[in-house]
């Protein structure tokens, strides 16, 4: 087969198709060259490979009986960042245990035999460190590897792929300190190189046609020596101490409130009744495990005619106390999407939505 030149600077991405159906124990690399060559297409130097996560998760037998998602979440999460209420069920966001904060810890039901869900790869660098060193013993060719999944992004509708894992690629590209064409120092750009070829290479998979793989060509430069995997997709993870959006906004205030962001009822998608969400602001604000000193854990009663809501019998006679208390549900209630007012009356703190 002959590799036709093609202009300097241009990207080029192949479907990957004829892999099948993967099954734990088979040879993924053996079956990425199996198929490339169905194709009259074979790995060459400066290649990149993006399969699906599904594909190694499959081969390392990441597969689990379950009649459903829930528990294998449960299991799968390290830290759940926000979570609502659908028709579907609850939906959760996650930091999973394989690294990346996404959905569902990318607990996966599609794709799979029913009774059955696929887990992400134990630790996906790895997967990619070994898938490479497959094709470079198979091929001899120098490729980097990205093990790539899907996951939504803060701020903007829509689904794209990311890399989850890669060996043999730099993951990254800093541009900080270099100037620009109008020689302005660039001070916090770094492009990210592996996510941006994920992206790009999912435009010719296909997750209804059974094209779990892709080849991107032209971006050699970035590519590694066999012997240097690289730092893995891992490295692109935000660490804790500047991640601005640990929590979502209902978890945040939770949290700050003293409580687990899951010790009270999600949230529902769309927003629920007014009413509704009044009570459960109230909930999270008495719901701390160390009560304020002086308040008795008041009790909730609802006026109907006047859709108002009461805190009853007994309130904190300290002033303080009490001012905290109606921090505490006004807190709570802007969390829910609900500006209160709060009043002090004979029968108690009076909240209503404004």
């Amino acid at each position: 087969m002959v590799t036709m030149p093609f202009p300097a600077g241009e990207l080029r991405i192949l479907p990957v198709p004829g892999i099948g159906e993967v099954a734990a124990g088979d040879d993924v690399a053996a079956l990425v060259v199996v198929a490339l060559a169905s194709s009259e297409q074979s790995l060459t130097d400066g290649d990149v490979l993006v399969v699906s996560s599904k594909v190694i998760s499959k081969a390392e037998g990441r597969t689990v009986e379950a009649a459903g998602r829930d528990d294998q979440i449960t299991l799968e999460s390290k830290r759940l960042v926000a979570a609502r209420r659908t028709p579907g069920g609850l939906a959760r966001i996650v930091e999973a245990a394989a690294g990346p904060v996404m959905a569902a810890a990318g607990v996966d039901n599609s794709n799979v035999a029913p009774g059955t869900v696929l887990l992400l790869p134990v630790d996906p660098d790895a997967s990619a460190r070994a898938l490479r060193a497959a094709l470079i013993a198979q091929t001899g060719a120098r490729v980097g590897v990205i093990v790539s999944d899907t996951a939504g992004r803060a701020w903007r509708d829509g689904q794209t792929d990311f890399a989850l894992g890669c060996a043999g690629l730099s993951p990254t590209e800093d541009l900080r300190g270099k100037d620009d064409t109008y020689g302005q120092r660039m001070e916090v750009t770094i492009r990210a190189v592996a996510d941006e070829l994920a992206g790009a290479a999912d435009l010719v998979k296909g997750k209804l046609s059974g094209v779990p793989a892709a080849l991107v060509r032209g971006f050699g430069s970035f590519v590694l020596a066999k012997d240097d995997d690289g730092p893995g997709a891992a490295v692109m993870l935000r660490p804790a101490a500047t991640d601005w959006f640990r929590y979502g906004q209902v978890e945040a205030v939770r949290w700050a409130l003293g409580l687990d962001p899951a010790a009270v009822e999600a949230p529902t998608v769309p927003a629920g009744p007014v009413m509704d969400r009044l009570l459960r602001a109230v909930e999270v604000a008495l719901a701390s495990p160390t009560p304020l000193a002086g308040v008795p854990a008041p009790v909730c009663v609802v006026n109907v005619e006047e859709e108002g809501l009461f805190i009853v019998p007994e309130l904190p006679a300290d002033p303080i106390a009490l001012g905290a208390l109606a921090q505490r549900l006004a807190a709570a209630a802007w969390s829910e999407d609900l500006p209160v007012a709060i009043s002090l009356e004979p029968r108690g703190l009076r909240v209503l939505p404004r």
